[in-house]
């Protein structure tokens, strides 16, 4: 798999942050994963924060990929990431949406 760079500010690709995420769901699978945790992790902290979305996308997805290849067969934790891929769908069109009806300013 190729390695992407997520957050330019800190030079941090997505392995990296894959890596992190891991480390933290061996520790407590349940645990809350936001971007701050994980840059603290990191030992970075977030510049212009403009990776965060992407970050939360990060989280998500290997949350969700953790849970899935873990030795449960509870259908709640699918049907909770996928909600919670949901919510953060619907969170990042909100913002689009009022990027976009911003005024510009000249």
């Amino acid at each position: 798999m190729p390695v992407m760079l997520v957050c330019s500010c800190n030079f941090i690709t997505d392995r990296e942050i894959r890596d992190v995420i891991i480390d933290m769901l061996n520790e407590d699978c349940w645990q809350l994963i936001v971007p701050g945790k994980v840059y603290r992790a990191m030992e970075k902290r977030g510049r212009c924060c403009g990776c965060f979305p992407n970050v939360v996308d990060i989280i998500i997805q290997t949350t969700e990929d953790y849970h899935r290849n873990a030795s449960r067969e509870d259908e709640r934790v699918c049907d909770f990431m996928q909600r919670l891929r949901n919510f953060h769908d619907e969170q990042k069109n909100k913002m689009a949406a009022i990027r976009t009806a911003r005024p510009k300013v000249a």
